[in-house]
């Protein structure tokens, strides 16, 4: 008899082509069913809260697998982990009942992005943060925020290449924290859109840059187009914090929001 279980993933993305398996490239996904796949001693397939794109990283990506091996809780994570590369692990796993579906139960999910200002860079943050050498209007940035949360049309931040039928989301929060020199940029949805977390990113970095005023932002967004928007902000400073399932508290939701973590963006 089969058995559903949930499993939370963090990974450096900085190596891999995204989560999802691509022929003839190195992801997430294929190295996590690969490790899966050696502890279950048959092939496991996995299902994730939320895709990430090459050179994202997760702190808790959430996915669902199902069985007919029996383990343990210890052996499907200290097991898993032994077969994964160092820049992939698992934090935890939970047995789940059939309902549970990592993308379909999830209420929201939450992106970070962080950014870190300094001149000269420092080579220890290389892939992990954008570098950013700007003098910023963090209060602008905050009033540009103000005007995205909602249920709205988010055309003009997404890609040419989303695949998504609607470019309707409800965008619950948006929050920049100054813990200088990093800044945090705290993004929680119902789900996003291809590339919109960096491309709200690349659109408040222009305001704070002072080529736009804040309410520019509401107009990329009431034009629903992208051609008028900022810059898509680079991978390597987008990270998947959590996904939060109501029905089931027993799957963690690990990453505070900001104001939480005491000014160290990687907690």
């Amino acid at each position: 008899m089969s058995r559903r279980w949930a499993l939370g993933i963090a990974y450096l993305g900085s190596s891999y082509c995204g989560w999802q398996w691509q022929y003839g490239q190195p992801s997430i996904q294929a190295e996590v069913e690969k490790a899966l796949s050696n502890i279950a001693d048959s092939k496991v397939q996995t299902i994730c809260a939320g895709r990430t794109d090459a050179g994202v990283h997760a702190f808790c990506q959430v996915v669902h697998f199902e069985t007919d091996c029996i383990r343990s809780r210890e052996a499907w994570i200290h097991g898993t982990n032994t077969c994964l590369p160092d820049q992939i692990s698992v934090l935890w796993a939970e047995p789940v009942d059939d309902r549970f579906h990592a993308r379909f139960s999830a209420r929201w999910r939450r992106y970070r992005y962080i950014i870190r200002r300094e001149s000269p860079r420092c080579g220890l943050w290389t892939n992990r943060v954008w570098h950013c050498y700007y003098s910023l209007d963090i209060k602008a940035m905050v009033m540009a925020a103000d005007f995205l949360p909602g249920e709205r049309d988010f055309s003009a931040f997404r890609s040419a290449g989303c695949q998504s039928r609607s470019p309707k989301r409800c965008l619950d929060s948006i929050r920049i924290y100054d813990y200088s020199p990093w800044l945090v940029i705290d993004v929680q949805a119902n789900a996003f859109l291809h590339n919109m977390v960096r491309i709200i990113v690349g659109c408040l970095l222009d305001v704070g840059k002072g080529k736009h005023e804040p309410g520019w932002i509401k107009s990329v967004l009431d034009s629903k187009d992208r051609r008028l928007g900022g810059v898509t902000a680079p991978a390597q400073g987008l990270y998947f914090t959590g996904a939060f399932y109501p029905n089931y508290p027993a799957i963690p939701c690990l990453l505070p929001s900001g104001s939480e973590f005491n000014g160290f963006p990687f907690y």
